[in-house]
């Protein structure tokens, strides 16, 4: 288990270069072509190995993971952390490279006004990233009181509770929007999968803009496909990162480091991941943005939930 994790280089390979033992890196778990020496696919011959048709993943379903001792990687699968970024930042730069990767693709430019539907590990990860980047305005939709709190501190500028809607039935979510942009969003997010989630992100996004689905869907939603012909909204889609998404966050947290962990809510030792990690995520999961696992002895691995 554990497919978001940074470490420190414990052996090296004989015909490996470029590292050194004792060096801190962050693991890009994503496995690709390469990875099985095979061939590349036309997604990986186009900068696009994210989307692999083989792809695994460290920490999912390929051997190792971060909740090991020790883990065996491939070299390119490795990112160099500079002295500046501890293990404890890098531990987000998994989720930080997701939240990155949907930004860059989603054609979204600084100053944009930009609405994020759930406040949970990618939604806040998107809060963070969207003001670094010099978003105009970020609104977030999300129902929990202790992550609307966290949306804030990640850097929205203003966070609703969509159950909170007028009498006459207008959407808060959507009011909201509008408040800081007539039309509405250039762009909205959706990091929750639901139904009503994505009737929202349609709904809140100005003529031209772009819906964004960044969430994994537990069943196949429904589409009104009028209400993005007549209006030439564009629906997307992302997964994953590639490396130019990992250089990127890094760099983020070189920069801004301090304002990165505030995502970090709580840190747990491996021995008690059952109580402290799946336990309290099964039971008070809207308590926590993200909770990180150190493993015991050396710091050679650092993952989270």
């Amino acid at each position: 288990m554990g497919h978001e994790m940074c470490g420190t280089i414990a052996e090296i390979g004989n015909d490996v270069k470029g590292f050194s033992v004792g060096q801190n890196v962050a693991v890009i778990p994503a496995m690709d072509d390469r990875h099985h020496g095979i061939d590349p696919c036309r997604s990986c011959l186009t900068g696009r190995p994210n989307i692999c048709k083989r792809t695994t993943y460290y920490g999912l379903n390929a051997k190792g993971g971060g909740f090991s001792d020790e883990l065996c990687v491939k070299p390119f699968s490795l990112v160099p952390l500079p002295d500046n970024v501890s293990l404890r930042r890098a531990g987000l730069t998994e989720p930080l490279a997701v939240a990155w990767h949907m930004i860059r693709i989603s054609g979204y430019q600084p100053g944009d006004v930009v609405a994020v539907i759930g406040a949970g590990p990618i939604g806040c990860a998107l809060a963070f990233l969207l003001k670094a980047q010099g978003a105009k305005a970020i609104i977030v939709s999300e129902i929990s009181p202790v992550r609307s709190k966290q949306a804030t501190v990640s850097g929205a500028d203003k966070v609703v509770n969509p159950l909170s809607g007028a009498p006459d039935g207008t959407d808060p979510v959507v009011a909201a929007v509008h408040e800081f942009a007539e039309d509405g969003a250039d762009v909205a997010f959706d990091a929750c999968g639901l139904q009503a989630t994505l009737v929202t992100a349609i709904a809140c996004t100005r003529p031209g803009g772009v819906v964004f689905n960044v969430a994994i869907h537990d069943k196949p939603l429904s589409i009104d496909l009028m209400s993005l012909t007549l209006t030439e909204k564009k629906l997307m889609g992302g997964i994953c990162y590639t490396r130019e998404d990992f250089d990127a966050v890094i760099d983020v947290l070189s920069k801004a480091g301090e304002e990165a962990e505030k995502l970090i809510t709580s840190v747990i030792p491996l021995e008690r991941v059952i109580e402290g990690g799946f336990l309290e995520l099964i039971n008070n999961a809207a308590s926590h943005c993200k909770i990180l696992i150190e493993v015991a002895g050396a710091p050679r691995i650092q993952n989270k939930l």
